[in-house]
This record gives C-alpha cells, sequence and structure tokens, in this order.
C-alpha cells in the first residue's frame, strides 16, 4: 500500500476515535464511529484476496447496522426527553437499544458471531488493529452510559464469556482462538461496568496489552494455525519460552498481568453480593484457559521432527521492530505488583 495512503487511513483511524472520545452528543460520537469504521475498510482489503473481500463485507454490513441502530436509538431518545447530551440517556427503551448497538460493534455474544469470520479473514495486523483500537470508541461510549438496571449488562456479559470459552475449545485457527479470546475479556468488562467504570477501564487496558503481544508474538513467527506454532521454537527460542506467560497471562493465572482484572472483578461481584454470578464466570474462565494452554503445549512442550537445517532458522537476524513485542511481553506479565498503584491512578 501507497505509504501515504497508509498514513491518511491511520489518520483516520485515530481521528475518528478521538471525535468519539471528545464528543458529548450522539450524532458527533455517531460521527467519529462511522470515519473509524470507514477508514479501515481499505486497510482489511490491502490483500486482494477473496476472503479478505468477504471478511471486509461482513465487517461492513455488522457497523453500518449497528450505527443506524445507534443512530436511530438517539433519535428516539431526543424525541422522547429532548436530550441529545450521551451524559443524559434517561429513558430506558433507547438506552437498551444503544447498549445492544454498541454489543454489536464490539462483538459481544449473542450478537458475536461476524467476529471470528472477519478475523479469520484478515492479517495478523489488521486483525491486532480490529482487536484492540476498534474497541476503544465504542467502549468510551459504554462507559458514559449508566443505565437503571443492571441486568441487560450482566446477561450480555455471563453470556459473552460462557460463549468466548466454549467457541474456543474446537479451534485450531489462531485468528479465531483470538477472537473468542476476545469476546470472553469483553464480557469480563461489561459484567463489571455498571459496578465500577474504573475497574472496566483497568481490564481494557490490559486486554489490550496482552492482545497486542500475542498478536505481535504470532506475527513474528509467521502462525496462523497451531500447527505452524509447533516450529516456533526453530525461529524464536527465547520469544518461545516467554508466550506460554503471554497467554496464561490472557488466562488469568497468577502470578501475572491477566490475574489483576480478574481478581478486582470477582472482589467487586463478591462487595455487590453477587457471588453466584461471581463463581460463574470464574468457572468460565477455565474454559479459555484449556484452550491457551492447548497453545502453550503446542508451542513450548512439543518438539516437530526436524533436519540438521530446519532447526537453524534463529540464527538469521529478522528484519522486523522488537522494540513493540518487548515492551507489551514485559507489561502482559510483570505489572501484577502495581495493581494497587494502577487502581489509585484510575480512581477518580
Amino acid at each position: 500500500m501507497n505509504p501515504y495512503v497508509l498514513i491518511t487511513l491511520l489518520f483516520g483511524l485515530g481521528l475518528g476515535t478521538t471525535i468519539t472520545f471528545t464528543s458529548s452528543h450522539w450524532l458527533l460520537a455517531w460521527m467519529g464511529l462511522e470515519i473509524n469504521t470507514l477508514a479501515i475498510i481499505p486497510l482489511m482489503t490491502q490483500h486482494h484476496h477473496p476472503r479478505a473481500v468477504e471478511a471486509t463485507t461482513k465487517y461492513f454490513l455488522t457497523q453500518a447496522t449497528a450505527a443506524a441502530m445507534l443512530l436511530f436509538a438517539s433519535t428516539t431518545n431526543a424525541w422522547l426527553t429532548g436530550q441529545w447530551e450521551i451524559q443524559q440517556m434517561t429513558h430506558p427503551f433507547p438506552t437498551t437499544m444503544i447498549i445492544l448497538a454498541l454489543a454489536l460493534k464490539v462483538g459481544l455474544a449473542p450478537m458475536h458471531s461476524w467476529l471470528p469470520e472477519v478475523l479469520q479473514g484478515l492479517s495478523l495486523t489488521t486483525g491486532l488493529i480490529l482487536s484492540t483500537w476498534q474497541k476503544l470508541a465504542p467502549f468510551a461510549l459504554l462507559l458514559q452510559i449508566q443505565p437503571a438496571d443492571p441486568f441487560i449488562l450482566i446477561t450480555l456479559g455471563l453470556t459473552s464469556t460462557l460463549v468466548g470459552g466454549w467457541g474456543g475449545l474446537n479451534q485450531t485457527q489462531l485468528r479465531k482462538i483470538l477472537a473468542y479470546s476476545s469476546i470472553a475479556h469483553l464480557g469480563w468488562m461489561m459484567l463489571i461496568l455498571q459496578f465500577s467504570p474504573t475497574i472496566t477501564l483497568l481490564t481494557l487496558i490490559t486486554y489490550l496489552l496482552m492482545t497486542t503481544s500475542t498478536f505481535l508474538v504470532f506475527k513474528l513467527n509467521k502462525a496462523t494455525n497451531i500447527a505452524t506454532l509447533a516450529i516456533s521454537w526453530t525461529k524464536t527460542p527465547a520469544l518461545t519460552s516467554l508466550t506460554p506467560l503471554i497467554l496464561l497471562s490472557l488466562g488469568g493465572l497468577p502470578p501475572l498481568t491477566g490475574f489483576m482484572p480478574k481478581w478486582l472483578i470477582l472482589q467487586e461481584l463478591t462487595k455487590q453480593d453477587l457471588s453466584t454470578l461471581a463463581t460463574l464466570t470464574a468457572l468460565t474462565a477455565l474454559l479459555s484457559l484449556f484452550f491457551y494452554l492447548r497453545l502453550s503445549y503446542a508451542m513450548a512442550l512439543t518438539l516437530s521432527p526436524n533436519n540438521a537445517t530446519g532447526t537453524t532458522p534463529w540464527r538469521l537476524s529478522s528484519t522486523q521492530s522488537n522494540l513493540p513485542l518487548a515492551l507489551s511481553t514485559t507489561t502482559s506479565i510483570l505489572l501484577l505488583p502495581l495493581a494497587p498503584a494502577a487502581m489509585a491512578l484510575f480512581t477518580p
């Protein structure tokens, strides 16, 4: 892709998200989301492959549907209450519709079916943008909406953690596994959104860090399915020994970074007298942990058959920049001791 075109598209992505971040008016927020969608579509189709075009079409249709629902709900809210302000969502009908529209936009269950299919058709770099940056604008809006009844958020959250765990169990394609991992993590965020927006924000940031490092590891190894992970020890031996830690951090095991948000969410749910919900959610984390362990096993604990020349690619220097990978890997593994500082930082 032409570098000038690429810079323009990335600027459009940043602009769309920033407009949504800074808006207090529903029309401006909708405009930001639309700019965001239109900027990523050429990035998704840059490899002229039928699967990429199919994925882009599916993405465009779902995002356009969600944006139309959002516009309809905000117009309905203005009609019923006379308010266009994001903070002034008082009527339950438009509030519920907007939550469902944003859930469709980020891919929460049961509106999740498009996400694994779309991610599977993209390159790992574009998939990384879709799994991280594209979640920011809808979450900025979700954090500002406080529905009177938490039932819908809890239902969406619990369904997403279950579907995210179950859906990834029988997958062999890494991008689909990461899509279901994303659905499960978003479910955890939705569960706590009503009770503690601070913890939701902290969970979102840790999810972004861990997902970024996972995508970068797979990109460095040029791995798209579990079978190709098995030969990664011949390419990057040191990184292969660190990757299981990143994956287990995604699964939420102590003493890794990923344990921090899960611990805080379960603690907050228990404080809110939702012990049954906290127990169910903790059990759904085991489903996700199973497929992270599968990836770890395939990558670090199995030795694929090789001849003498096949074991030496690690001696060749890589042309890719390793600084983003080094930073994201370090933060994905070692941030748990900073949990009190992080909570103090995000608490208003």
